[in-house]
């Protein structure tokens, strides 16, 4: 089976399985979230899919009216980089709403404590 393939296709193999081994491996380490794991294990398996099926990727490639296969590739590496992107910037706002809710109801808090503090001081009473 391996004398078929090409040494760029038994590197591009290896590093797919490295790739989809590292994502599954921070995901045990909770390093990585499931949510976020998503998108990077579905194109790190196109990716491996297309290292093994070489015809595939010149298959879908010429459904694209992409000439050159390999720029496949490339524009699945780009939608991906893409998708994760929006993905992350989705995370952040949503992060950042929650904090700036955080921070005004600290502020609050904080504003009624010195305001009981205040009451209860010695000096209010004398």
């Amino acid at each position: 089976m391996l004398e078929n393939l090409e040494r760029i296709q038994i590197i591009s193999i290896i590093g797919s399985i490295f790739f989809l081994f590292l994502i599954s491996k921070l995901i045990r380490k909770n390093m990585l979230k499931e949510a976020y794991a998503i998108l990077w294990l579905l194109f790190g398996s196109v990716f491996l899919l297309f290292s093994c099926w070489k015809k595939g990727l010149d298959y879908f490639a010429s459904i694209f009216g992409i000439y050159y296969p390999p720029a496949l590739l490339f524009l699945i590496l780009i939608m991906a980089l893409i998708l994760v992107l929006i993905q992350f910037s989705i995370v952040v706002s949503s992060q950042n709403d929650k904090i700036r809710l955080l921070t005004q109801e600290v502020a609050l808090l904080k504003n009624e404590l010195d305001k009981t503090q205040q009451k209860n001081s010695p000096q209010a009473s004398a």
